[in-house]
């Protein structure tokens, strides 16, 4: 379904609150505003199958622009706000966007990316116009606001995080069909797992650009649910919208949670959050005594899944089944996971491997036939590059992504486990953990540690730095613990919950003249 399904039962209902000012946008002036793009689209000369592109904040009328581009078609791109202007660039021409759509808030790179983004034929902004740019409120406010008379459903294609390397498209089958008959890409999954309905109220705290994010959030409108956005996350902010709203679903990353069960105890107890129905958690792997902790504090509403942007595997547990088998990603649906070592054979129970999804959707990275062919087992199963295994029961587990695994001394190290130990110290806000040059082992295991308070000279630093390994080696073996530690008063993580642990690790090769 779609916002203008709504329009002879619920038209004054908010589709979107705006969290920090509770400005509202109704079903039928969401629809409004996406029929007046889509038609401004049309009238451009775009037709279905063209691409655009969108980069900013989260917006007020983010959502809008997303719906308009779905009415018009069109396949769509959301690209991170926190882009580099050589990575927008990329992306831009990468995903040939026709019709670039950026805010004032971004406008200094928009400025700098005309020049090389010369495929772009139309460049809207809003907020106000830079030179290149036409304003993205005077364009639609000249538009009808009646549906175009063919109206086909469109799809998303969106880039992965590029925590590993560039940023790769993942284009799905587009299908074109007639926008009516079709729903939200993960609808079903939200009504028969998570219970989402017309009646629910689902906080977003996200950036939207990213994949579930964005997908659940047009889902859920398609649902007829009222959504929330942050539109950047605050845990207390989170808490008193829970409270405020009555919000009833949301979804949150594992960095989230860890921020939330951090808040002092007179805060966590301030709101009223039992209006909560489902919380949903992906994106990285999540501490066990965390996670335990956020059932004990909202009850057994807690849902994970393991999935990614290409759309090719879902895995799923609810708290039951996450507290029968602590540490799961859940149990495969609509799929058949396999667990196999290098030369592609599947590996016994509870013995390490890469994942490979079999029966799940199709995908494809855009313009990069060697990446799409290195995510493809020879009997046809996908990977997304991620390292783990099953137990007895079918239930998944998440090592580490296969490219972050450590080798010292002819020992592989998988970063994960001394990361979740690490977290869970009081003086510990995030945490990297990766592999360093060393002369006699290859690599070595370092921890790049975000301290909730920086040590304030070099002793300070040596002696946190003892505890927290001294803390580590008292829940791991000493081989998985980091041999030494440096403090950061911020990690680069992407606001999905995703570490550019790369980014750190450069730091640390760069003059070894070798990357591994």
């Amino acid at each position: 379904m779609f916002p203008g399904a709504y329009l002879t039962t619920t038209p004054d209902k908010p589709a979107v609150i705006i969290g920090s000012t509770g400005e509202v946008q109704t079903f039928a002036q969401l629809d409004a505003a996406a029929n007046r793009l889509s038609q401004l689209l049309y009238g451009a000369g775009l037709r279905p199958g063209d691409h655009v592109a969108i980069c900013m904040e989260n917006h007020p009328r983010y959502l809008e622009v997303m719906w308009g581009c779905h009415y018009a078609g069109l396949v769509y791109t959301a690209c991170s706000s926190r882009l580099t202007s050589p990575e927008l660039v990329y992306i831009l021409n990468d995903c040939s966007a026709r019709v670039f759509i950026t805010s004032k808030y971004k406008a200094d790179q928009a400025a700098e990316i005309v020049a090389e983004t010369s495929g772009v034929e139309l460049r809207l902004m809003l907020d106000g116009v830079i030179d290149g740019y036409d304003s993205y409120e005077d364009s639609v406010a000249e538009q009808s606001d009646a549906p175009l008379e063919v109206r086909i459903a469109g799809i998303d294609m969106l880039y992965s995080s590029g925590t590993t390397g560039r940023p790769k498209g993942v284009m799905r089958e587009f299908k074109e069909l007639p926008l009516e008959t079709t729903a939200g890409s993960v609808a079903g999954s939200l009504t028969m797992l998570f219970g989402v309905t017309s009646d629910s109220v689902y906080l977003s705290p996200a950036p939207l650009y990213h994949a579930a994010p964005l997908r659940f959030c047009m889902s859920a409108q398609g649902l007829g649910a009222t959504v929330i956005v942050m539109e950047h996350f605050d845990p207390e902010q989170y808490l008193a919208l829970i409270e405020k709203h009555h919000a009833t679903a949301s979804q949150v990353v594992p960095t989230m949670f860890v921020r939330m069960m951090k808040l002092p105890d007179d805060v966590r107890t301030k709101y009223d959050v039992s209006s909560m129905r489902c919380i949903i958690h992906a994106a990285a792997p999540c501490p066990i005594p965390v996670k335990k902790g956020i059932i004990e504090w909202f009850g057994p509403i807690v849902h994970e899944y393991y999935a990614g942007t290409e759309g090719n595997g879902f895995v799923y547990c609810n708290s039951d089944m996450w507290l029968g088998h602590e540490g799961t990603v859940g149990t495969p649906i609509g799929c058949i996971v396999h667990i196999c070592d290098d030369d592609g054979n599947d590996v016994p129970a509870y013995e390490s491997g890469t994942i490979y999804f079999e029966g799940g959707g199709a995908f494809e990275y855009h313009n990069d036939a060697e990446k799409t062919a290195s995510s493809r087992h020879a009997k046809g199963w996908t990977t997304l590059g991620d390292v783990g295994y099953l137990d007895s029961d079918n239930f998944l587990y998440l090592t580490d992504r296969k490219s972050y695994m450590i080798i010292s001394g002819g020992v592989n190290i998988y970063p994960q486990e001394s990361e979740n130990a690490l977290v869970t110290h009081p003086k510990v806000i995030d945490v990297a953990v990766f592999g360093v040059p060393n002369e006699d082992f290859g690599e070595e295991v370092k921890a790049v540690v975000q301290p909730v308070t920086m040590p304030a000279n070099e002793e300070e630093a040596r002696a946190l730095a003892q505890e927290l390994i001294a803390y580590c080696k008292s829940q791991l073996a000493d081989v998985k613990c980091p041999r030494s530690i440096d403090f950061r008063a911020e990690l680069p993580r992407h606001p999905t919950g995703k570490l550019y642990k790369r980014l750190l690790k450069d730091e640390y090769w760069k003059d070894s003249g070798r990357s591994i």
